[in-house]
């Protein structure tokens, strides 16, 4: 322990964090970096600074930056370009921000010269997985510190006993335990825990804050043009925006219509099964606008191949190898897919539904002449009967072996 001379701190500003900054002080004697990251969580952060100082840590070891276009730009949007989901439906939402984090500890830790970073994931869950490959693949020397996993405050009653004792300030909703855990950035909110813990049982309307229920949807449709450039969302309606605004321009339209909402049971990385409520609303428009744009200029081959990697891809990103070899190779594979996914994609938001219902592009491959039920000058049908003879000779040829 004493071997530890500085360290970075992953740090929200609340109780887990607080008490892990006094911890390291305490329990290591070391001098504390405090990194606060901006990812759209739609929370003040400038309290997180306030309770840094009051802990004494000295204003130019404090961070708190703003990486929500960053974190659109450089990793929402590559994965987005993949059409990623984790076991089919989820979003990965939560797993896509914990690269981004590791990157900026570990990009401060060298810039202050710490030698040591720190998380307050728990040993249960993927994040401290995700945290710690992205530290080891950066600065394979770093040491890192995970307090869930060494100290003795193993339950919300010893946490605020050692809050009081060291005189960090508690707020009243944190005196009670919380009825689920929450995860929160531009792309989605999560929820897991507590009262969700019983997969039998439907979440209360109350875990919901982003989307509103699409019972209570509008009752008229909304209409949305989303318009993409080699792969990646440019505009919404006509009107161009940077990543982070789009994609909060989509998480308002999709909340308004009840759109993004999972109740999943997914199976982590360390093994066990958990259930997770997560809200993606403007991440879902995206998804199906991007899968609507590849439908028209993507060649069948290059789209196919893409949905056999993408479970892979998906993986990949779950279980925390976000800068490893085969990651990039996968992501080097489907850029190249994405030159020519240039266009514009027309939704129809309705109660909870998003669906393409036009779409057209400048490298369109739909061709009215060759799929035309009129009659054509650029296809003989006539063509159709070697290709299916010769398709079906292997068939032919086994069938005799087995008569």
């Amino acid at each position: 322990m004493s071997d530890v001379k500085k360290v970075v701190l992953a740090y929200s500003g609340g109780l887990d964090t607080s008490v892990i900054l006094k911890w390291l002080q305490t329990t290591y004697g070391c001098e504390v970096v405090t990194f606060t990251a901006d990812l759209g969580q739609g929370e003040e952060l400038e309290p997180a600074r306030k309770k840094a100082e009051l802990l004494g840590i000295k204003p130019e070891n404090i961070y708190i930056e703003d990486l929500r276009e960053t974190f659109v730009k450089d990793f929402v949007f590559p994965m987005f370009r993949a059409n990623a989901l984790y076991e089919g439906f989820y979003l990965l939402g939560t797993s896509i921000a914990r690269p981004l984090i590791a990157q900026r500890q570990i990009e401060i830790a060298k810039a202050t010269g710490a030698d040591a970073v720190a998380h307050g994931a728990t040993g249960k869950g993927n994040d401290q997985v995700r945290f710690e490959l992205g530290y080891y693949a950066l600065k394979p020397d770093i040491k890192v510190i995970a307090p869930w996993r060494e100290w003795d405050l193993t339950s919300r009653t010893r946490l605020i006993a050692f809050a009081e004792e060291h005189q960090i300030p508690i707020a009243k909703d944190k005196r009670g335990e919380a009825p689920f855990s929450v995860d929160a950035n531009l792309l989605h909110i999560s929820a897991e825990g507590k009262v969700l813990e019983d997969p039998w049982q439907e979440a209360e309307e109350y875990v919901y804050s982003r989307t509103v229920a699409p019972e209570q949807a509008p009752d008229k449709p909304t209409y949305v043009e989303v318009e993409f450039e080699r792969g990646d969302a440019v505009a919404v309606d006509g009107k161009r925006m940077s990543p982070a605004t789009l994609l909060t321009e989509l998480n308002r339209l999709g909340g308004a219509n009840g759109i993004g909402r999972l109740d999943l049971l997914e199976g982590r990385f360390v093994g066990m099964k958990s259930r997770g409520i997560y809200e993606t609303p403007g991440g879902t428009i995206l998804y199906v606008a991007h899968r609507g744009i590849e439908q028209i200029t993507l060649d069948r081959g290059a789209m196919h191949l893409k949905d056999e990697l993408m479970p892979r891809y998906a993986e990949l990103i779950y279980n925390g190898f976000w800068f490893s070899p085969e990651r990039k190779m996968l992501q080097a594979a489907i850029d190249q897919s994405q030159g020519p996914v240039t266009g514009t994609v027309r939704l129809k938001l309705y109660k909870g539904s998003v669906s393409v219902v036009g779409r057209k592009s400048p490298n369109s491959l739909y061709s009215l002449e060759h799929v035309t039920f009129e009659e054509d000058s650029v296809y003989d049908q006539r063509d159709a009967q070697g290709f299916i003879k010769l398709n079906a000779l292997r068939l032919r040829l086994l069938n005799r072996q087995q008569s």
